[in-house]
């Protein structure tokens, strides 16, 4: 449909998800709506990393229960994450014998997950995928800005990078809510060059989901 949009036949359903969420995060709202809400954003680890690695582990695993089934029913994980080379995704994937593809697209990373896991489903090449994506504040500001331990001033116009993960499975059976299209963006550089202005440099993004 057009040049960016793919429209799926077979329409995949996501017929399970499973989330996890920081106690920053689960203070409000969306609390009420997460499964495993965290009281210590270190999840029991030693480093942020760990935890967000542990946070990826058990969505995967939690979206794989919820649907009923076990890790040998599924045929692949997409996943990803912030980190270089998605080293938390990448670690998550080695403990589940899971054929694994990961993929990058920053805050699109969930929708860039389903969209290929609609696609393999659809296509008939697997038929169950967990697609998953997690982050951590703290191993961000490490990547992305200074880390917490340096103390800096954060500036106001910073934005926070979420801790937690989600994951959601895939299949043409069975019931949930239809994956019907997936539409690719394209990069639109509006030439902002403040590395802590998140949002500006994302402005142009909108998101449309279709029942």
């Amino acid at each position: 449909m057009g040049n960016q949009t793919v429209y799926f036949k077979k329409k995949p359903r996501i017929i399970s998800v499973s989330t996890v969420a920081g106690p920053k995060e689960c203070a409000g709202v969306i609390g009420r709506y997460v499964e495993t809400a965290l009281t210590d954003d270190m999840f029991g680890e030693t480093t942020f990393e760990k935890a967000e690695c542990k946070m990826l582990s058990t969505v995967i695993d939690g979206a794989i229960k919820n649907a009923g089934l076990k890790r040998q029913d599924v045929d692949m994980i997409v996943s990803g994450d912030l980190l270089n080379q998605i080293i938390s995704a990448s670690f998550a994937a080695r403990d589940f014998s899971i054929p694994f593809l990961g993929v990058y697209g920053a805050c699109s990373t969930m929708a860039e997950s389903l969209a290929v896991a609609a696609a393999f489903t659809d296509g008939g090449y697997r038929r169950r995928v967990v697609a998953a994506t997690g982050s951590h504040f703290a191993s961000a500001e490490r990547q992305y800005r200074y880390p917490l331990e340096l103390g800096t001033t954060r500036p106001p116009q910073s934005q926070w990078t979420v801790t937690g993960a989600g994951g959601a499975l895939v299949a043409c059976e069975g019931d949930g809510i239809k994956i019907t299209m997936a539409t690719l963006g394209k990069v639109v550089d509006y030439g902002i060059t403040d590395v802590n202005n998140m949002g500006a440099a994302m402005a142009p993004v909108s998101v449309i989901i279709a029942p």
